[in-house]
């Protein structure tokens, strides 16, 4: 880069100076302001879309890893997924043949071959469960809605469902209603 200490800029303002006349100095050095500007202001654009261009330059080639890492991944899990219907098929195929042996065992009714398996029968086994609902006096819903109207309507609780064009045409009607004020003047 140019090398320009402060007696050269002194230098070339007094040869200015002489050649140009107090006239016109101040007229081109505003030209030469307005040019400097310029030449900066060029710059840095330039600078701004070289850092642009490495920006989507990078973007691209994090895109291209990503979808390597993607397919990868992807070619991995169909592998696993693979794999694992596999052994989901073997081990409905062995169900199927315990149950098959299962079911020629209750067929004979002379053998007891449920109890020499390991099989519980009893019917305390297959009793069903109730849901874990509440339901009844203790529900949140029968409570809520037990709540007397008068009640609600002194606390503000909501009684009625409404929509927002209801609400919006509603509050438009009492204000449209209302008497226009003067004006200021």
């Amino acid at each position: 880069m140019i090398d320009i200490g402060f007696s050269k800029i002194a230098l070339i303002s007094v040869v200015a100076l002489v050649v140009l006349g107090p006239e016109r100095l101040p007229m081109v050095a505003r030209t030469l302001g307005n040019l400097f500007g310029r030449a900066q202001r060029y710059m840095n654009e330039v600078k701004a879309e070289v850092g642009r261009q490495m920006e989507q330059e990078e973007l691209k080639k994090m895109k291209q890893e990503a979808t390597d890492a993607f397919n990868s991944a992807k070619s991995d899990f169909q592998g696993l997924n693979e794999a694992v219907s596999s052994q989901i098929s073997e081990v409905n195929q062995s169900i199927g043949n315990y149950s098959n042996d299962l079911n020629n065992s209750f067929n004979d009714p002379n053998s007891n071959s449920a109890d020499s398996i390991g099989i519980d029968t009893s019917p305390s086994r297959y009793t069903q469960y109730k849901s874990n609902l509440r339901q009844g006096r203790n529900s949140w819903r029968n409570k809520k809605g037990a709540i007397p109207v008068w009640f609600k309507q002194s606390t503000g609780i909501k009684t009625r469902v409404q929509s927002g064009s209801a609400r919006v045409k509603r509050f438009r009607r009492a204000a449209s209603q209302q008497r226009a004020q003067g004006t200021f003047f």
